[in-house]
């Protein structure tokens, strides 16, 4: 293989991850100048992180499907159903044919409607009662962020996976019941945004730690999700950057930590010592990524405009 065949196989599948965030921030209105503004007037802070939002996650998308060794026999109605119909970053696993029978009990489907439902009661009643009390501004964007996780994540994304596995995909839970960690590395690891750390973990991780070893991996695999936050958190709010970044960087180092010899005397790798541990590593430093900026600027001019505000 040829030097160049050599690149163009290792940047496969980047180019929509890499090129799509540029085009839509050099094409927003306000960022170019105003002889070349083909946009009328203005769009909201939000509009602009929803947009480099869907834009990253489908440039994730692009990727790891680009890059997986699928069967050739995989229907054309199969790969659109992947790219635009699941949440999850694992193409290989979602078209491998299963070996037991598919079924989802009925106590999980409700358990997933109950959050998806939950969290639109308090979205849209909870939360516009909220704003009518004294509750702080930025306490009211937590409550709001809250609310929109439970709709979409915890519950939205729970009853897609009950759906594709009763019709036979491997679709795994994305949240998988992150109070339970034991550990940060469990926390993020197996059970908190099970697609991002999919995607991460295949596609850096993995091939970084064959070339500079698991330590250097686990820094870069962190420091690059905090330039994705980053990316679709603090560009939009205006403000704030380097604050997710900082706090990713936080829990790659918590990681460490707790793998040291004097984290394991001290038991913070496992067991309720370990829970507390998570609790501090990565609930207390969460203002560095849900910043005041983006709630000023992004989350509450989007509870309003949605009517929870």
């Amino acid at each position: 293989m040829t030097r160049n065949a050599r690149l163009l196989a290792t940047l496969k599948g980047w180019e929509i991850l890499v090129v799509g965030p540029v085009v839509t921030i050099a094409l927003w209105p306000g960022n170019l100048p105003a002889w070349a503004d083909m946009w009328p007037g203005t769009l909201p802070a939000w509009a602009y992180m929803w947009s480099l939002s869907v834009v990253t996650f489908f440039g994730c998308k692009w990727l790891t499907w680009r890059r997986a060794e699928l069967p050739s026999d995989i229907s054309l109605v199969a790969h659109l159903t992947y790219l635009f119909a699941w949440p999850g970053m694992d193409p290989r696993g979602f078209f491998a044919p299963q070996t037991t029978e598919s079924q989802v009990p009925l106590r999980e489907w409700l358990w997933a409607l109950l959050k998806l439902t939950g969290g639109l009661l308090a979205l849209f009643f909870v939360c516009p009662w909220l704003s009518k009390t004294a509750i702080p501004p930025y306490g009211f964007a937590w409550c709001g962020m809250a609310a929109i996780a439970f709709v979409l994540h915890f519950g939205l994304f729970h009853l897609l996976s009950c759906f594709w596995r009763l019709q036979g995909k491997t679709a795994p839970l994305l949240m998988n019941l992150p109070i339970c960690s034991s550990s940060v590395a469990d926390f993020w690891g197996n059970r908190w945004n099970m697609a991002f750390r999919d995607i991460t973990h295949r596609h850096l991780f993995g091939p970084l730690t064959r070339l500079w070893g698991p330590r250097r991996a686990l820094l870069t695999g962190f420091f690059f999700s905090g330039l994705i936050h980053d990316l679709v958190i603090s560009i939009p709010a205006g403000g704030g950057y380097g604050r997710p970044t900082l706090f990713f960087m936080l829990q790659a180092l918590g990681i460490l930590v707790s793998r040291t010899a004097t984290g394991k005397w001290l038991g913070i790798h496992r067991g309720f010592r370990g829970w507390l541990f998570t609790l501090l590593v990565v609930v207390v430093p969460c203002p560095l990524v849900f910043h005041s900026k983006f709630a000023t600027q992004v989350v509450l001019p989007f509870l309003k405009t949605i009517g929870a505000a």
